[in-house]
């Protein structure tokens, strides 16, 4: 295994997002994007697809899949494959419901040849008075009733529905039965897979995967809101298998290392790591880049585990979401 000291520092990038078409998405993504179709709403932004390509520096106009095929090891870090980037970063724009659905866990997954099953959680951007996601199967239901709601179209009354608010995390670990209202914003961080089981559609025409979802369903699992944790003059929002994702607030107070970059001894320096501004609009400066990197609201940067030293520096006071992945799938 080659290290990262082996290869020249990779410096931070800006990536460019991937609009993806949903038919419970929206026409316009204003404010948050300046995008607009005519044709098939747009659910879902990607922000660490495979086609996200990167739009500063050296590996400009490179897909981030190219990126992990020829810079694995300097990108990602240490005990991570570099057969695909280990985190799918995505927003969610639900106009209508989402499918109630489920995903398999790493062992079913890799029962039915897939290479990892789909872990997530959500972080709200922005939730509507009365906006609304489904979190599990409800206490006492057993299995023969879950397939009984689906065929006769009332699984929605089986499940757990939890109100949503503007800051909320929420671990949907997998297996669980869930669906998504309409009314939020969600920021969603998940292994990097796309293995979806739809159980039950509203009547749309799509196809439903009734088998592979029982199976994959468990009825009691660590799914629900996370209570934030103050660590160091920022927020924890989530620490488990696969990820971790941390909130910070920055001042308009000139260059600095952002904070727990130094509060936590730089534990994560060792990996790859997502910014994503939430609100505001900061500046990416690091030592191995000749060229600092400007990221307004909205925008992503993913800074190399070999990047060497970095730092934020806030035009205005601003939000920003670091992502990191977990090696080998377990918190640490």
């Amino acid at each position: 295994m080659t290290s990262t000291n082996d290869q020249p520092p990779l410096p931070p990038f800006r990536v460019a997002p991937y609009f993806r078409t949903r038919i419970w998405g929206f026409a316009d993504l204003s404010p948050w994007f300046d995008h607009q179709t005519t044709g098939e709403p747009i659910g879902e932004v990607w922000l660490t697809g495979d086609q996200c390509l990167a739009e500063t520096g050296p590996l400009a106009g490179d897909a981030l899949s190219e990126i992990v095929q020829d810079h694995g090891r300097a990108l990602l870090g240490e005990g991570y494959s570099t057969e695909a980037f280990p985190l799918l970063v995505k927003i969610l724009f639900p106009k209508e419901k989402l499918s109630v659905q489920v995903h398999p866990d790493d062992a079913m997954a890799q029962k039915y040849g897939d290479p990892r099953g789909k872990t997530e959680c959500w972080y709200a951007l922005d939730a509507q008075p009365g906006a609304q996601v489904a979190l599990g199967i409800k206490p006492g239901v057993e299995p023969e009733q879950v397939r009984a709601a689906i065929e006769n179209s009332t699984l929605e009354n089986l499940l757990d529905w939890l109100d949503v608010h503007p800051g909320d995390m929420i671990f949907v670990d997998a297996g669980t039965v869930h669906a998504i209202g309409p009314g939020s914003v969600l920021l969603e961080t998940q292994q990097n897979s796309d293995l979806t089981y739809r159980m039950y559609d509203y009547g749309r025409s799509r196809e439903l995967h009734i088998d592979r979802s029982m199976e994959a369903m468990k009825l009691h699992t660590a799914a629900g809101k996370m209570k934030p944790v103050a660590v160091n003059g920022h927020t924890e929002l989530i620490d488990k298998s696969y990820f971790r994702v941390d909130r910070f607030t920055l001042e308009s107070s000139g260059e600095g290392t952002l904070p727990g970059s130094e509060s936590d001894g730089g534990k994560f320096n060792d990996r790859v790591q997502i910014l994503f501004v939430a609100d505001g609009e900061v500046t990416l400066f690091a030592d191995s880049s000749l060229d600092s990197i400007p990221l307004k609201r909205c925008q992503t940067a993913i800074v190399p585990a070999s990047a060497g030293p970095w730092s934020l520096a806030a035009s205005e006071r601003s939000e920003v979401v670091r992502i990191v992945p977990q090696p080998g799938g377990t918190a640490q």
